[in-house]
């Protein structure tokens, strides 16, 4: 049975914030969870890991601002604060008390920045593959082109064999979602997070977690390397990290039973 509730719109930090929301009030008396997609994933491409979360938690997918059904165009700032901001203006705008924090890539490097600025009701947070790029740091494996070529032809218009050719392993399924959804990430949006990988000194924040983290780790990402571990872990000690095999950098996609595997009881409870 689906635990998906519904979709909706709230206006907050001066934009619509889109969600998606699985699990619902049955989950009332534990903290709800947010969850943040990474750079061109808007909230329903992470449809199949929420309906899992669903049974769990009361969960909400975002959109955020500049991709899916959330407020975008030239006139809005995507920088990392004011997007972390919104994390922290959706959940007071919606009245939650308490709430459990994950990303994906950027969606953790946005995570991250929100529990430094405020992290009134938090509880625990989980970063899933962020990259550690940052000023006078290594590159981001991935490169600018790949995303700007895709969205520009799904704005065309493309199919799911089309968009085989930038994610040779997704399945049918999965590439059709995306064939269907990438045009609504915008452009600058999409260019001002990829520069922000590399501008923005993602470290900077770490010994400043206000609660525990959980580190997920993609075996074969290439995004986090043994020495990024190890320097993570200096800056902040208390963080745990947890690995995923058989899993490139958008884990779930890969290996969604060892996705779920990895959380462990990091939430108080196992989620597989």
């Amino acid at each position: 049975m689906s635990t998906f509730i519904h979709g909706g719109n709230v206006q907050a930090n001066g934009i619509r914030q889109h969600y998606l929301r699985y699990g619902g009030a049955r989950h009332a008396g534990r903290p709800a969870l947010i969850l943040i997609p990474g750079i061109t994933s808007p909230a329903i491409t992470w449809g199949f890991v929420a309906e899992r979360l669903g049974q769990h938690f009361d969960t909400y997918v975002l959109d955020a601002r500049g991709r899916g059904l959330s407020s975008t165009g030239p006139e809005l700032d995507y920088s990392v604060d004011t997007c972390a901001d919104d994390i922290n203006v959706f959940v007071a705008a919606m009245g939650i008390e308490q709430y459990h924090l994950v990303g994906h890539s950027m969606g953790a490097r946005f995570a991250v920045r929100s529990a430094v600025r405020q992290s009134r009701g938090l509880q625990r947070l989980v970063l899933i593959d962020p990259p550690v790029s940052g000023p006078g740091r290594r590159e981001y494996p991935s490169k600018l082109p790949w995303y700007v070529d895709s969205i520009r032809q799904a704005q065309q218009g493309m199919d799911a064999e089309a968009m085989r050719a930038f994610c040779a392993t997704w399945t049918e399924e999965q590439l059709q979602l995306r064939a269907e959804w990438l045009h609504t990430c915008y452009e600058p949006a999409i260019v001002r997070a990829f520069n922000d990988f590399h501008e923005v000194d993602f470290h900077h924040d770490l010994p400043h977690l206000p609660v525990p983290a959980l580190l997920m780790v993609a075996e074969r990402g290439g995004v986090i390397l043994a020495e990024d571990e190890a320097e993570i872990v200096d800056l902040q000690p208390a963080i745990e990290i947890v690995h995923v095999a058989d899993a490139g950098h958008m884990i779930p996609w890969d290996n969604l039973e060892g996705f779920f595997a990895a959380f462990g009881n990091f939430l108080g409870q196992p989620l597989n």
